[in-house]
């Protein structure tokens, strides 16, 4: 119908929903609203727990907008479901914001995350008898200044600085970030923000005493990487009566005598898994054995080694691959080297050139540079000027090289018998073989929280220069991922009790075995709520349809359909 000017008196206003009615379900049981609430002392027009919840949906629905543009995705989004009124959504800003992060750095976040913790492990039933732990780098783009640890209203704060950069950036500022997750699920129980330069080995024991008092116990099973590997880490965990699985070093001497031991032995190896190669059909299977080394560690704790025939695979594919890069670096040189105006003239210079031709492929291990010396006869005039006839010549000598990259045929053969092997260190003598290798395998669903943390939910790099809110932002992406991790688990745990093997989550219906939240949440992100008015009076609201793959996830999290509709 339109007005006496033309104009419509018809008005259609749609708002997101997406899988925000899941998100909430889940931060609903985790009462992360509420507990924000009670840490972050309210003020201003806008409290800033709610600006924080704001903050975090935004995250967990993986928009990855900047802050400042946060006012425009509430404006989008239906306001009941991102904790506002919809009067206040204008309130919203990146000032207010960034003054929320300064109240939740000024907050007792230890606290605040213990009962967070607390509150899942309760609620969700997650079994804290093992746990994983991992760093990563955060890679921050800037100089921050000011990040320098000085105080900030009474409290320490991280220092931003260069170190052993995971992302391969060694030119950019960063800060460590260690994770904790439990092996019921992935789902994250403790993190720890750090100086970008510390070293992952001092983090284990303050780590592991956090974990203790968490789980109120001491003998859970504690698996970490080769850095936890130091003596003072494991006597402490070990005399406190806790349980540790690592790998051992390769500069360990046990390692190398056990890699001379297999060059005339054979080890007595156990068979432990074996499966398709998950890669590529046709390839060959996926072999996994272990073999208790046959003497203990020096400090006495057991040695479990094991070998996986694709590791072997990879081993020997790199080894060679190293070896051709050299090889053809080699003969780059020589062919430098036999140019008439090369400048390498000195033995030294030469050997130099070659030597980081090896190191740059990385094969100083297998391969070793020949380098072979001649003189040649040089003619020269033996005054200045346009020769003659007779002109006279007087005969010089000069040095020219000849390299040639030799295979150290020795080395290769002696490696080839370690392939696909690697130690671990344990203190667990209750524990079968199989069962430490079953344990150390879940480590990789580790590294995978660290990927989402960065790929998925693109933490880095932080654009916020001030280091108080940036550790305050490190603490709300934290409350991000547990909510992942749960959303995750809650669906695959039900798919496995009612014994769905697949759901066609991904593009063209195609079938996936295990959901993650990332294709669940992009599943429901069409989904809006319209609004009919008519000269701003509303006439019909029209709810988000659910298609049949929509109710088998609610039905899968124990939700209605009514999640995605107004309340009466």
């Amino acid at each position: 119908m339109r007005g006496s000017q033309g104009k419509s008196d018809l008005s259609l206003e749609s708002r997101l929903v997406g899988g925000l009615p899941l998100v909430n379900a889940i931060l609903d049981r985790l009462r992360v609203d509420h507990l924000l609430a009670s840490a972050v002392p309210a003020g201003g027009k806008l409290p800033p727990a709610q600006a924080l919840g704001v903050l975090l949906r935004n995250i967990v629905l993986n928009d990855r907008e900047p802050i400042y543009t946060h006012q425009e995705w509430v404006r989008r989004a239906e306001p009941s479901l991102v904790g506002i009124a919809p009067e206040k959504t204008g309130l919203i800003n990146d000032d207010r914001v960034g003054r929320a992060l300064d109240r939740l750095f000024l907050a007792d976040r230890a606290a605040l995350l213990t009962e967070l913790v607390l509150r899942t492990v309760r609620e969700f039933s997650v079994d804290l008898g093992q746990l994983h732990n991992d760093s990563t780098t955060l890679t921050l783009t800037g100089e921050y200044r000011s990040a320098d640890g000085r105080e900030v209203h009474g409290r320490p704060t991280l220092v931003a600085t260069y170190g052993h950069n995971k992302d391969h950036r060694p030119d950019l500022k960063q800060l460590l970030f260690v994770l904790t997750v439990s092996a019921d699920g992935a789902v994250p129980v403790h993190y720890r923000a750090m100086d970008g330069n510390t070293n992952d080995s001092v983090t284990h024991i303050p780590t592991w005493e956090t974990l203790r008092q968490l789980a109120g116990r001491k003998d859970f099973l504690y698996v970490a990487d080769c850095k936890l590997c130091s003596k003072a880490t494991l006597t402490h965990i070990d005399k406190q009566g806790g349980r540790f699985i690592t790998v051992l070093p390769r500069n360990r001497r046990e390692d190398r005598w056990f890699r001379r031991y297999v060059q005339t032995h054979d080890p007595p190896w156990e068979e432990a898994l074996r499966r398709p190669n998950p890669r590529r059909k046709s390839a060959p299977e996926d072999l996994w054995k272990v073999a208790e080394a046959a003497l203990p560690s020096k400090e006495g704790y057991r040695i479990v080694w094991v070998f996986n025939s694709l590791m072997a695979q990879e081993d020997s594919e790199s080894r060679q691959a190293r070896i051709e890069k050299a090889y053809i670096g080699i003969e780059r040189l020589q062919t430098k080297l036999q140019g008439k105006r090369c400048r390498l003239r000195i033995r030294e210079r030469v050997q130099e050139a070659a030597d980081r031709i090896l190191a740059e492929s990385g094969a100083q291990r297998w391969a070793r540079v020949e380098i072979e010396e001649r003189k040649e006869p040089v003619w020269r005039q033996e005054n200045r000027g346009r020769p003659g006839a007779s002109t006279r010549y007087l005969r010089k000598e000069r040095l020219r090289f000849s390299v040639a990259c030799r295979v150290k045929d020795e080395v290769v053969v002696a490696d080839e018998r370690s392939d696909g092997m690697f130690p671990l260190i344990t203190n667990c003598r209750d524990l079968s073989l199989k069962q430490i290798l079953e344990a150390y395998k879940f480590q990789p669903k580790l590294e995978k929280r660290h990927e989402q943390l960065k790929s998925v939910q693109d933490i880095a790099p932080v654009w916020l220069k001030n280091i108080g809110r940036i550790e305050a932002l490190l603490f709300v992406y934290f409350i991000a991922l547990l909510v992942h991790a749960l959303l995750e688990r809650e669906v695959r745990k039900a798919m496995a009790r009612e014994k769905i093997d697949r759901l066609p989550l991904y593009p063209e219906e195609r079938e996936c075995r295990y959901p993650s939240t990332e294709r669940i949440l992009d599943l429901f992100a069409p989904l809006q709520r319209h609004r009919l008015r008519k000269s701003g009076h509303l006439v019909r609201v029209f709810e988000p349809e659910l298609t049949d793959l929509h109710r088998q996830i609610l039905q899968l999290m124990d939700l209605p359909d009514s999640v995605f509709r107004l309340p009466s």
